[in-house]
């Protein structure tokens, strides 16, 4: 009996058989067919889509906020200075009465970026900047404390008590911004649950960007020293043996690259002169006489936002059972410490208030609930979802607008985007009727305005001062504000200086004003809401 195959017949069984995998007895596509072939390191959660729309709406919101109107110009026009010349500045080459003073440009790196931002996408390149630096420092931190604890609601109070912190300090847009980041980056491989041998480099290379974009790698330093030595604490509490200490992977982790970073440091164009200069311009005498250097307090919003974060840690630490560490105790005393001290220093104790007050709250809700959180799936799906955010949020910032519909060309428009983009006592109209008028001699001007003036007037326009205080000799600094408060003699002062022209605002100096406006040798050629300009009279 011969056994006779119709190949016809078995072709169209089999197709049959596929089309039946693929749909159902209804007749609609069997879902259960679909595999997700998204690398599992690249699947997100339900729960890393709302964290990554939070982090878009700061973005946008960060992103959209005026360019402040004082040192920022300063550091665009020092970049500006060293792509013209190709080199770094080694003496302040732009106020006359500071001429010969020493310069140490440490931030010069974020200099050369935010010109190099500024120039090829105008204010919305710096815009662009200021957001995705403040979002990077949320993001590591929100996710590292999602990550450590599983809780959405940690990670999204963590990056709320960062921003809130820190909101005062970062608004005004600088290259202390580039440090904030390095500093997250640095935080977040030295607090790792697990050292991993890598940040043993990763850390002196992140030191070595650090000390070319901006001086505050010096904490960036204390950060490592007092997480090498609350470690080797935490390990000789735990053993009550020194040998352990140094045998202990993560210490001996820390402190390498706390020396590798301490050398790292040196590789700026001014070598070991960068110590040097840190330590030189927080102890400079004229930085006292500013607002931002002085001690914290309640009066301030940034203090009120900085004692609400400390006592809701306080009270977190009466029921969290988890272990408060060394390691904790001296980065949030040390920081508090200089935050006391300056009120500058809260930019670097908020992301460490944040990320603890982020972990002691997902133990104290765990503990309350006596579970730990479901674990969550993952998909490609909701990675997709979380790229299309991003993209969303760029493209709806002014930087999106001005890649996707390229730079206008309408003057007007031109005009409308600039004043939207600036704060509003950023003195346009008063620079454009110097640029009409341009002064001759010396120009006494508000310090805060100094930068943009320098920036945005004329090319060779010889101002009193700038807000980079540190580097005006004490003298002219002290002369500065005698004239500003009307002093004995002030006027006289104005002719030791041979002072041609002054350019001065309204909100703090109307008094100043009009006591300009008395001076039969003086002339006011312009004012408005803002601010006033006079010249001399000539003889």
């Amino acid at each position: 009996m011969s056994l006779i195959v119709d190949e016809r017949g078995s072709n169209a069984h089999n197709e049959t058989a596929v089309e039946t995998q693929y749909v159902t007895p209804d007749g609609t596509p069997n879902v259960a067919l679909l595999h997700d072939r998204t690398p599992e390191w690249l699947r997100s959660s339900t729960a890393t889509v709302w964290l990554t729309l939070a982090l878009a709406v700061m973005f946008l919101y960060s992103s959209i906020l005026p360019v402040w109107h004082t040192d920022l110009w300063g550091h665009l026009n020092y970049g500006r200075w060293i792509v013209a010349h190709k080199a770094v500045p080694t003496v302040e080459p732009t106020l006359p009465l500071a001429k010969g003073v020493p310069f140490v440009d440490l931030p010069w790196l974020s200099q050369v970026l935010g010109y190099g931002m500024i120039s090829q996408f105008d204010v919305a390149g710096i815009q662009f900047l200021n957001g995705l630096g403040i979002v990077t420092v949320a993001a590591l931190l929100s996710f590292a404390v999602f990550r450590r604890t599983g809780s959405l609601a940690a990670a999204l109070v963590t990056m709320f008590a960062f921003y809130w912190g820190s909101y005062q300090q970062i608004l005004v847009v600088r290259p202390q911004l580039a440090g904030t980041v390095c500093f997250a980056l640095v935080f977040m491989m030295a607090t790792a649950p697990r050292w991993k041998r890598w940040y043993t480099l990763a850390i002196p290379l992140t030191f070595v960007f650090w000390a070319n974009m901006h001086g505050s790698f010096i904490v960036g330093l204390g950060l490592l020293g007092a997480m090498t030595a609350g470690r080797a604490a935490d390990v000789y509490l735990k053993t009550r043996k020194l040998k352990y200490v140094f045998a202990e992977s993560e210490f001996r982790g820390l402190l390498l690259a706390a020396e590798l970073s301490a050398v790292a440091v040196l590789l700026n164009p001014y070598g070991i002169g960068a110590y040097a200069e840190v330590f030189a311009v927080s102890g400079n005498k004229n930085l006292e006489s500013l607002l931002e250097w002085e001690p914290l307090t309640l009066r301030m919003k940034q203090g009120r936002a900085a004692f609400s974060i400390a006592l809701a840690l306080v009270c977190l630490y009466r029921f969290s059972p988890r272990r408060v560490t060394v390691q904790e105790v001296l980065l949030l005393g040390g920081l508090g410490a200089g935050m006391l001290w300056h009120s500058r220093m809260i930019v670097w104790w908020a992301p460490v208030a944040a990320y603890y007050l982020g972990l002691h709250l997902a133990a104290v809700v765990r503990h309350v609930r006596h579970r730990a959180p479901a674990p969550r799936t993952t998909g490609g799906l909701w990675t997709v979802v979380c790229l299309g955010i991003v993209w969303i949020a760029f493209a709806y910032s002014p930087m999106g607008i001005r890649v996707v519909q390229g730079k206008p060309q309408d003057p007007k428009v031109i005009e409308t985007r600039f004043r939207r983009s600036v704060s509003p006592m950023t003195p346009i109209h008063i620079t454009d009727y110097l640029n009409r008028h341009a002064p001759t001699g010396l120009v006494f001007n508000t310090y805060e305005w100094g930068d943009y003036l320098q920036w945005a007037g004329p090319k060779d326009m010889q101002l009193f001062v700038n807000s980079h205080a540190h580097l005006i000799p004490e003298e002219v600094w002290r002369d500065y504000f005698g004239i500003s408060n009307m002093a004995t003699g002030w006027e006289n002062k104005l002719d030791r200086y041979g002072v041609q022209a002054v350019v001065v605002d309204q909100l703090d100096r109307g008094d100043f004003i009009k006591a300009m406006e008395k001076l039969p040798n003086w002339e006011k050629k312009y004012s408005d809401n803002k601010g006033a300009i006079f010249y001399r009279k000539p003889l």
